[in-house]
């Protein structure tokens, strides 16, 4: 196969929708018509393409002929997505990659004699300046008197949890923990308090209508809360959720939720995300948000799907269950900090 041409990509969040190159590329020679799969893989330049977890982006199912060529469009969002995978650490900054394009035939079983291995294009190099993909959304701030205990600061929009707007059309939602008995909050549209936005009610009390008059209180105490916001209707929703594991894969199996922690550490690499470590088995769970199973997290197609150990496997509420790769002791990581793209690792301890 050819390789992928070298380059040089500054990447902003307000072109996210539109193309940033058009990768084109020589089918795999096979030796007949094969159903093939081919993928754009991407390293810092520093590393190697060894291992099972390569930062990897689809770039489709084709019948390879030799000679032919294919062309596949790719996005801002697409290629930030993949330089950040890449390297975490990446954001603002102008950073080397090696990137390769990869073709796999579909239709082998793993126990066959015959296998034909991948197709391997050369290596080229690219240099990606990434943005931080939180940039992409609008979003709605949350300061409130449990910012401080919650790894945040008190009353202080520009340190407060986000609603985000993943269709950026002034409809929110998202999660935010709140380590306060007595929580109380509003909502601002901008890191300060221009526009702010509390209850219409002087108790507090929800009335799933916003306004000037007082504070939000919720009644429920201390916990993870999960909000709308129609910020153009004023209105709003929130109700209390428990952030859980729980299916077959787990000790308790799908009896017995295990609850997950909220990281309010600075220093670590899971800040204000939830995480649990435990000994899993190779087998099927989900993300439950409430005892009555009317509020789960699991997989985007709803189907039950393999996660990929260590990648930030994207999820939806209401999504499908989720299989766990190989047995083993996880650390599980829920980020849910972005609504616009909850996530989950499988982190091999």
């Amino acid at each position: 196969m050819s390789a992928p041409t070298s380059g040089s990509y500054i990447l902003l969040a307000a072109n996210a929708s539109e193309e940033v190159f058009m990768s084109s590329w020589i089918s795999a020679d096979f030796g007949y018509q094969a159903a093939t799969k081919y993928k754009l893989q991407m390293v810092k330049a520093s590393e190697t393409f060894t291992g099972t977890n390569i930062p990897t982006f689809e770039l489709g199912n084709y019948s390879s002929v030799a000679g032919t060529t294919f062309e596949k469009s790719v996005t801002v969002r697409q290629l930030n997505a993949l330089t950040l995978a890449a390297n975490p650490s990446g954001i603002g900054v102008a950073e080397s990659y090696k990137v390769r394009i990869v073709g796999v035939i579909g239709g082998q079983l793993n126990s066959s004699d015959n296998n034909l291995p991948d197709a391997i294009s050369q290596e080229a190099t690219v240099t990606v300046t990434a943005y931080d993909a939180f940039d992409e959304f609008d979003r709605l701030y949350v300061p409130g008197n449990f910012g401080g205990a919650s790894g945040f600061a008190d009353w202080t929009p520009s340190n407060a949890p986000k609603l985000f707007s993943k269709a950026n059309d002034g409809k929110y939602e998202g999660f935010v923990w709140m380590n306060n008995a007595a929580p109380a909050f509003k909502f601002t549209p901008v890191p300060d308090w221009a526009g702010d936005k509390g209850e219409n009610n002087s108790s507090g009390a929800f009335s799933g209508v916003l306004g000037t008059a007082s504070d939000i209180k919720p009644a429920d105490g201390a916990g993870t809360y999960f909000f709308t916001v129609n910020w153009p209707a004023l209105t709003y929703t929130m109700a209390k959720r428990q952030v859980a594991m729980i299916g077959q894969a787990t000790p308790n199996g799908w009896g017995t939720p295990t609850y997950m922690t909220f990281d309010t550490n600075p220093s670590s690499p899971y800040y204000r995300m939830f995480t649990l470590d435990l000994a899993l088995t190779q087998d099927e769970f989900l993300i439950r948000l409430k005892d009555d199973w009317s509020e789960k997290m699991g997989t985007l197609t709803g189907n039950a799907e393999t996660l990929a150990a260590t990648n930030a496997n994207v999820i939806k509420i209401g999504g499908g269950n989720m299989k766990v790769p190989a047995a083993g002791n996880y650390k599980i990581v829920l980020d849910v900090r972005n609504s616009a793209n909850y996530n989950l690792r499988l982190i091999p301890n």
